[in-house]
């Protein structure tokens, strides 16, 4: 008997216990179940917020770019060789710009995969997108479109032309950001830290750049890369003839100006071609920002034999490229020699 008198049967005891454990599993049951459906559940990112975030990171990388080179304080080393030999460098600019942009990108939207060309062990926590979104962007493009963060891929550059910056050719500087929808690019940005202006753009949405009025194809200014300039001559020269123009140039984001129509006040800055085409091996940071521009206004960037790229998979992308806008793509691939850079 318990002490008020009270007779606890076995049975009671028995029934209080079973519901007592039965509760217990309920809410031990109901979290892990929340959790998972959490998991299950598609997490989706607007369009509209990455493309203000990819111009908000490529600006302030750039800020780190300038300032380190203006403080000449580059610091500048070979993390190795490419394929053709020559020292892949790494500064200061590469490495502070790195980190201004892809902590921003990566706070702002964890569910997405990030890729930059440089990596780097400093985690700030702090950095993160201001949530502004620049006014031209809210003029052209309309909030809402949404993508599922799973299908999502961001390639950067911190630094696109490092070999130029060491020389103080900061013309051919450039940061960049690219967001890839299931291997497709959907948003491009190029900034020039040096000149302060962004070129953007949102595929099938807007951008703030265009085509310029006419192009020659016949034969085309065509422009290269000054660091392989010997082989590609000769290559271009076979394709379109010996009084083929050929520009010269560092930076794969500033070829990619160099086939639109810059602002007035920008003109003089960058170089006029009408295509562009590289003949060796190029990692995916270096061009999926151009390529995002050139599809949003009708053009093309692709492998030598005219294959589309794939922004989804590994960095290295092995097949040339050729990237146009306002003539016949097509009929400008159908002009090229037969050329493997695999076997080059």
């Amino acid at each position: 008997m318990s002490p008020m008198g009270i007779r606890m049967s076995p049975f009671g005891v028995a029934v209080f216990c079973f519901f007592g454990v039965a509760i217990v599993l309920y809410h031990l049951y109901a979290g892990v179940l929340t959790g998972r459906l959490a998991a299950l559940r598609k997490k989706d990112v607007d369009l509209r917020e990455l493309l203000a975030a990819s111009v908000e990171a490529a600006v302030l990388g750039g800020k780190e770019v300038k300032k380190v080179r203006e403080e000449n304080s580059l610091k500048e080393r070979s993390k190795g060789k490419t394929k053709e030999g020559e020292n892949e460098l790494l500064t200061m600019g590469d490495l502070l710009s790195h980190r201004k942009m892809y902590n921003l990108i990566r706070n702002t939207f964890p569910e997405v995969t990030v890729n930059s060309e440089e990596h780097d062990n400093m985690v700030d926590q702090i950095a993160v997108w201001s949530r502004d979104i620049p006014a031209d962007i809210v003029e052209k493009i309309e909030g809402g479109r949404k993508v599922p963060a799973e299908s999502v891929t961001v390639w950067i550059d911190p630094l696109d032309a490092t070999q130029e910056y060491t020389e103080n050719l900061v013309k051919y500087v450039t940061t960049m950001v690219c967001v890839a929808v299931d291997g497709r690019p959907v948003i491009g940005v190029i900034h020039q830290p040096f000149t302060g202006f962004t070129a953007w753009a949102l595929v099938h949405h807007g951008s703030n750049m265009s085509p310029r009025s006419a192009y020659s194809v016949s034969p085309p200014k065509v422009i290269v890369s000054r660091s392989h300039s010997g082989k590609v001559k000769s290559y271009i020269r076979n394709a379109f003839g010996n009084g083929t123009t050929i520009v010269e140039a560092g930076g794969a984001g500033y070829k990619v100006l160099s086939l639109l129509q810059m602002p007035a006040g920008d003109q003089d800055d960058v170089d006029q071609a009408d295509v562009y085409v590289h003949i060796t091996f190029i990692k995916k940071w270096d061009i999926c920002a151009g390529a995002a521009l050139l599809t949003a206004m009708g053009g093309h960037m692709t492998s030598l034999k005219g294959e589309d790229i794939d922004y989804s998979e590994t960095a290295l992308t092995t097949g040339g490229l050729v990237a146009s806008v306002g003539v016949d793509h097509k009929s400008i691939l159908e002009r090229l020699p037969s050329w493997d850079p695999n076997k080059q």
